[in-house]
């Protein structure tokens, strides 16, 4: 997840999830494609392409993803979920995490 307080209209907020299975961390180093989809206040739901770290933490199942204009369009309560295919094991998703998008001045 992000930290800090996240603002309507900002731009390269690192949204950061883990993949999980039963508690464990799965191996997304091999994923065959990698998604975090976005609940907004309205209900609509946005797909975005998510991506690993060149640091090793793919192994540890962690993925992110930097929102571009547009992403956080509204004030108010969204959602966002990871998604990871696997050829060798199947599809996994993360937990589903909420969180605020606050007004500006």
């Amino acid at each position: 997840m992000a930290s800090g307080e996240v603002h309507v209209d900002d731009i390269g907020t690192r949204f950061l999830v883990t993949v999980k299975d039963d508690g464990v961390v799965v191996d997304i180093s091999s994923a065959s494609s990698l998604a975090i989809n976005f609940r907004k206040p309205d209900d609509t739901v946005v797909n975005r392409t998510g991506s690993t770290i060149g640091d090793g933490s793919s192994v540890s199942g962690v993925m992110y993803y930097d929102t571009v204009a547009g992403d956080l369009d509204a004030a108010g309560n969204y959602k966002l979920q990871g998604k990871v295919s696997l050829s060798s094991s199947g599809i996994y998703y993360t937990d589903i995490h909420t969180f605020k998008v606050h007004r500006n001045l």
